[in-house]
């Protein structure tokens, strides 16, 4: 098990970026790979809700961590700090008991000089699990939420 951090500036009020990390239809915009597409199957965004996510490769030469392509997780919101701070636990749905694991996810958000700097914290990948690859998928991320918020 590892942990990655990633952090962005986003030119956007603490707020705007709160409402994009608790909002179904936003995390099916941002929170996926260029190279991939988002299902938001459930999302329940309060303190214990849960949520269900699947993302699926464009290429048919990627292969899934729950299905051929697909990655598919599931979750919930344990900590909730209204334009601070989001923790929410997740485990992809897999039978392969190398991924297997909850992951915690801290996404902290603090103003800056104009915007807001973002700050994601995952704890507890599975090593199976490429650190490089799991670095990239988060950046580009973190690249979709600031076009989305930043309009």
């Amino acid at each position: 098990m590892y942990s990655t951090r990633v952090s962005r500036f986003v030119k956007a009020e603490a707020s705007v970026v709160y409402r994009a990390l608790l909002d179904a239809d936003a995390i099916g915009r941002w929170r996926v790979p260029g190279n991939m597409s988002a299902h938001v199957h459930e999302f329940d965004a309060r303190e214990g809700g849960f949520f269900r996510v699947s993302l699926t490769y464009d290429s048919q030469d990627e292969v899934g961590k729950s299905s051929a392509h697909t990655d598919t997780y599931h979750g919930h919101f344990v900590k909730l700090v209204t334009n601070e701070q989001v923790v929410e636990v997740f485990e992809f749905e897999t039978g392969a008991p190398e991924l297997r694991g909850e992951v915690t996810m801290t996404t902290t958000l603090a103003e800056a000089d104009g915007g807001t700097e973002i700050t994601m914290v995952q704890d507890g990948m599975p090593d199976s699990v490429s650190p490089s690859d799991n670095e990239l998928g988060m950046r580009m991320a973190l690249d979709n939420l600031a076009k989305l918020v930043e309009g």
